[in-house]
């Protein structure tokens, strides 16, 4: 999962990000609305953590891009400033949800993964193709109800897989969500292979037919 903290405030920003990436989350951050609008432009994300009050300009701006840019990246407002017109607003221009200010981090992460579920698994606590079944919550595997070891990565990327069932996935999109802007300083994209190659042949080992296919010259896709 990847996530674009839109954040100021050093010290909060500092919090968020530690805390998500202790639970398994890859966390970039923006403390501007011109670096938010950058990275909006180059990445998608899974989710956006927005706050509305930034130095240069009002996070609404960026709800605005989006929707101009028809972008899907999920969206949770964090704002002090809790009215309804501003709730209103922000859900009007396709924000998914609205946390006021402070909260807890423990509900933050739960909103975030609610969120990634409506969109990408019919919020879904559990996802099943065919013979695997996948556990959102614990990250854990199984193929005919026998458990499947996977690293992070391993896992970050069947989910991505499969939350874009027979979509064409390039290496670079999948090195960006494996590794964040990070991948834009990788010589090549050499470690996808050996991602992709330890976790066909995993879940192979445990039983499970070949559903990652090659579309030589352009990525992978997950198809039956």
């Amino acid at each position: 999962m990847k996530i674009l903290l839109i954040e100021d405030e050093g010290e909060l920003a500092a919090s968020i990000s530690d805390y998500l990436k202790s639970n398994q989350v890859i966390c970039e951050g923006a403390s501007t609305l011109a670096s938010a609008l950058d990275k909006i432009h180059l990445y998608d994300y899974d989710c956006i953590l927005l706050d509305l009050n930034l130095p240069d300009g009002d996070g609404f701006r960026l709800l605005s891009e989006l929707k101009k840019l028809d972008k899907s990246d999920g969206v949770i407002i964090t704002s002090a400033k809790d009215t309804l017109p501003v709730r209103l607003e922000g859900l009007q221009l396709g924000a998914d949800d609205f946390l006021t200010k402070p909260f807890h981090l423990s509900e933050l992460l739960a909103r975030i993964q609610a969120l990634v579920r409506r969109k990408q698994f019919n919020g879904k606590n559990t996802v099943r193709f065919r013979e695997i079944g996948i556990d959102l919550l614990s990250k854990t595997v199984n193929v005919n109800d026998t458990p499947v070891e996977l690293t992070k990565k391993e896992m970050e990327l069947l989910l991505f897989l499969v939350g874009n069932q027979n979509k064409v996935l390039s290496k670079g999109a999948l090195a960006e969500h494996l590794s964040g802007d990070m991948a834009d300083m990788l010589d090549n994209h050499g470690f996808v292979y050996a991602h992709i190659k330890n976790l066909k042949r995993k879940l192979s080992d445990a039983g499970s037919s070949d559903y990652i296919k090659t579309v030589y010259g352009l990525g992978y896709k997950w198809q039956a």
